[in-house]
């Protein structure tokens, strides 16, 4: 069942556009995170959902409810969208306890004293925040904040949970017990929700679904392993996980695949959309599927190690090209090991099904008349 629906959302700033056409739909138990850079519209368009802001095309339904409507002239406030929203900073009033801060929203909806208490002792059970209902928010850590957050928007039985980068005021101990739990809580209380991160590691442990946006527009969406092990654009490809990337020119095609050569290597990799021989492209290759070995061979690059960092599972290694490779300007590539590597020349092989080949955009030349 369909819980929210976007179609086709604008808006803009004065005569800057932040929304360009973005449409979304969340199912019922569903978590769609939205995903990328700053500025890439992802808090705009929460915002826009919510009834903060006001679009200027498009439409939003929640549920079965028109909330906003540019061509029926309809801008339902924010108060009645029946949603929960969970703030980056929480925004809990700083002189009212525990129990107060999730009774609030209750309060203003008038409900009666008996069933107030009863809804507002429940969610507190729920989140494990009973023994701290008489405390106040300074005498609470991060996470259980963050957790008295939520649960006051729990109490109000909203139909859709929107949650504005809730995890980033935690420290990175705290951010990784905190996905579990509340990835946790959502499954297990038949949750729908839509959340804003810039933190890709966040949004593919937490998410069912990622829409990832760049400047306005929805780039690409998916399953977190789609939009991982097969991304459809550069922008995509880039921006997920950590990468290697190598810039040359198509040579040859060979059905699926295209040989990239550029300053000092040769490569295979797997061709993302119609690239054709002498094309500029881009190489992109995922630093933890990087192989370190001792002998040359297809798909290797002869690299001289430039330092080692310890990262408690494993080692992460930053290569360098032999100095006076091919003339050209020499390429840098990380990959991972078990063990620490000793200091010496070593062959980084790309697993040609690991890489991935996109063509780069020509940029035209900016004339002086345009300059000026």
């Amino acid at each position: 069942m369909i819980e929210l629906s976007v179609e086709d959302l604008h808006l803009s700033y004065g005569d800057v556009a932040v929304l360009k056409g973005v449409s979304l739909v969340l199912q019922r138990g569903e978590i769609v995170s939205l995903l990328g850079p700053s500025g890439s519209g992802k808090t705009t368009l929460l915002r826009a959902i919510a009834g903060l802001e006001t679009p200027s095309v498009g439409h939003i339904r929640i549920g079965d409810r028109l909330v906003f409507s540019s061509k029926e002239r309809m801008d339902l406030p924010a108060e009645r969208r029946d949603l929960g929203l969970v703030f980056q900073s929480y925004a809990l009033w700083p002189h009212r306890t525990v129990f107060e801060n999730v009774a609030y929203p209750l309060r203003l909806r008038r409900t009666p004293a008996q069933k107030l208490r009863e809804r507002v002792e429940r969610v507190l059970a729920e989140l494990g925040l009973v023994h701290l209902a008489q405390r106040h928010p300074h005498q609470l850590s991060g996470g259980q904040q963050q957790r008295v957050a939520i649960a006051r928007v729990l109490a109000y039985n909203p139909q859709v949970l929107l949650l504005d980068e809730p995890l980033s005021n935690l420290d990175a101990k705290l951010r990784d017990e905190a996905r579990a739990y509340l990835r946790e809580l959502i499954g297990r209380l038949q949750l729908s929700a839509i959340m804003v991160t810039h933190d890709q590691r966040e949004a593919m442990a937490i998410s069912d679904r990622i829409l990832l946006l760049n400047e306005g527009r929805l780039e690409q969406q998916g399953s977190p392993e789609e939009l991982y092990a097969a991304p459809k654009t550069l922008f995509c490809a880039e921006f997920m996980g950590s990468n290697n990337l190598l810039t040359g020119t198509v040579s040859a095609r060979e059905g699926e695949f295209a040989w990239v050569e550029g300053a000092g290597f040769r490569i295979r990799a797997r061709a993302v959309a119609d690239l054709r021989p002498g094309q500029p492209t881009r190489v992109v290759a995922r630093v933890e599927q990087a192989i370190v070995t001792d002998q040359p061979g297809e798909n290797r690059l002869e690299m001289v190690l430039a330092t080692s960092m310890y990262q408690g599972e494993r080692w992460e290694h930053l290569f360098r090209q032999p100095c006076g490779t091919d003339g050209g300007t020499a390429a840098s590539l990380r990959a991972c090991s078990a063990s620490r590597c000793a200091p010496g020349r070593y062959w980084l092989e790309l697993p040609p099904d690991r890489a991935w080949a996109f063509s780069m955009p020509i940029l035209e030349p900016v004339s002086e008349a345009a300059g000026s």
